[in-house]
């Protein structure tokens, strides 16, 4: 029996420390991810890509969909109260009584900050409640970065998670939320649900699903399902929004409430139990080069993650303190990606190929005292910065990235290129760096602003992975964050002495 199923999406990864918050026109961007969609635009773009509201759509294929609205920004600030407003009312006006709907889907994120709300899908899901009613069910998807709050747990009728980081599992975990709807409209019935919060933050450089102890905790996952127990997911959290319900959490879905809870309760403990396990090794800019220039050679390139620089996390995607290492410790066959900085590109491009110019480079947009790089740069190559991404996690997603360069650091014994971009855009892609001509594998450093998404199309590549903490918005070490708002009690990070005592 074909049912009728409205299907939206509203992404955020909200960064509550970085200086600029996002607004409608962020959401507008076609730059790493597609635009904002609307109606049969949805239909068009998403069912072939690795996004959850595209895996939603190939499985719910045979039944009735209404497309509302699907729009993301690159994680920034607080996503301000025009934005949402726009974003949900646009979602909220396709919800029509006279539309005859039967259940609604939306792709959400999970971790959205706005002006006026500590929790954006909380808030959404509870706009879209006064619109459909309490019987209709309501099924979202996560990212694995999600701060899952009550709110959300309470008003949708069931939640599917990413069970991978980097995130290779998007539109699966979109297939899975069909699964439990679809279940749901045969049965008539809505299932049972329990929700536990962990008691630590874990910063995203620690939450690598292929390393402990993220392995053991996603692993386990169909272990611990059966007969009663429909759904189990667990979501790492997104520790640079500093609000109430910041941090690690589960969900478990069943049909008999006395097994879901247990399942909950046991799956909290045997995470505690891991605690221990997790690291965070974090080395120095300088330390972080000399060992790129000990280990790594052409062919086995060592990798370092400049993790608190990381867009896609927030991060300005422009510091220089990784920049500047490699040019003080005289890094050879080495290549950074991606610095934002438009004026830079611009530059470049009037010059042309070839050509010797003058740059304060970067260090324009992130923390206060950072400062541009100032020197020059010999132009290796441009681009209009519009191609397709081929790698395990978003291959098949054309970024529009606005004037691209490959400027090679002059007048110094380091061997330095840098891919410049005019949007930011988190480095997880290898042909960010082929649009410019630069082959990864034949590096001897690659230095990437990234903190793991990365890995899924770079770690193939790699003789060592190093994590280095330069500054940045996005941060990892979470003992020296100024947290203001999280819940009293809450562990700064796993195996931290130190607790947050404040409240909002």
């Amino acid at each position: 029996m074909p049912y009728t199923i409205a299907v939206g999406g509203f992404h955020h990864e909200t960064n509550t420390f970085s200086p600029k918050n996002t607004d409608y026109d962020e959401f507008l961007k076609a730059d790493g991810w597609p635009g904002l969609s609307c109606g049969d635009e949805i239909l068009k773009t998403f069912p072939s890509l690795n996004l959850p509201i595209g895996g939603f759509l190939t499985a719910a294929a045979e039944h009735d969909i209404i497309p509302t609205v699907w729009a993301n920004a690159e994680p920034y600030g607080r996503v301000t109260k025009e934005a949402f407003s726009k974003i949900s009312n646009m979602i909220l006006s396709e919800l029509k009584p006279s539309a005859g709907i039967d259940a609604v889907y939306l792709d959400l994120h999970g971790a959205m900050v706005t002006d006026t709300h500590e929790d954006g899908e909380g808030e959404l899901l509870r706009l879209i409640r006064e619109r459909v009613g309490d019987d209709i069910p309501v099924v979202i998807s996560l990212d694995l970065h999600a701060n899952v709050t009550p709110a959300m747990v309470e008003l949708a009728d069931a939640i599917t998670i990413f069970r991978t980081y980097p995130h290779i599992d998007m539109a699966e975990t979109g297939r899975r939320a069909f699964t439990l709807l679809k279940q749901m409209l045969a049965d008539g019935k809505k299932p049972c649900k329990a929700y536990r919060q962990i008691p630590f933050l874990i910063p995203l450089s620690a939450q690598h699903t292929e390393s402990p102890p993220c392995n053991a905790i996603y692993d386990s996952i169909p272990t611990r399902l059966s007969a009663n127990l429909a759904s189990i997911d667990f979501a790492c959290g997104f520790p640079p929004a500093d609000i109430y319900n910041c941090g690690a959490s589960l969900v478990v879905y069943g049909s008999s409430q006395t097994d879901t809870d247990a399942c909950a309760d046991q799956y909290l403990a045997d995470v505690v139990q891991l605690e221990t396990q997790f690291s965070n090794k974090l080395f120095s800019a300088k330390d972080a080069v000399i060992f790129g220039n000990t280990h790594g050679s052409p062919g086995t390139p060592v990798i370092i993650a400049d993790v608190q620089d990381n867009p896609g996390a927030g991060g300005s995607s422009d510091t220089t303190e990784l920049m500047r290492a490699l040019v003080e410790q005289k890094a050879q066959n080495a290549v950074l990606g991606c610095l934002y900085d438009a004026d830079a590109a611009k530059h470049a491009h009037a010059a042309g190929l070839n050509e010797t110019i003058t740059l304060a480079l970067g260090g324009k947009n992130g923390p206060a005292g950072e400062q541009p790089m100032q020197g020059r740069y010999i132009v290796k190559a441009l681009s209009n910065g519009n191609f397709q991404c081929e790698g395990a996690m978003i291959g098949g997603i054309q970024l529009n990235l606005g004037p691209m360069a490959l400027l090679k650091v002059a007048d110094s014994e380091c061997d330095l290129s840098i891919v410049v971009t005019s949007e930011r855009v988190q480095c997880l892609d290898q042909g960010l760096f082929r649009e410019v001509g630069i082959e990864p594998a034949e590096q001897a450093i690659v230095a990437v602003k990234s903190t793991v998404h990365f890995r899924a199309d770079f770690g193939h590549i790699a003789k060592e992975i190093i994590m280095a903490a330069c500054p940045g918005t996005h941060p990892c070490e979470l003992e020296t964050v100024p947290y203001q708002h999280l819940r009293p009690g809450l562990r700064l990070g796993p195996n931290s002495g130190q607790v947050s005592t404040k409240r909002p």
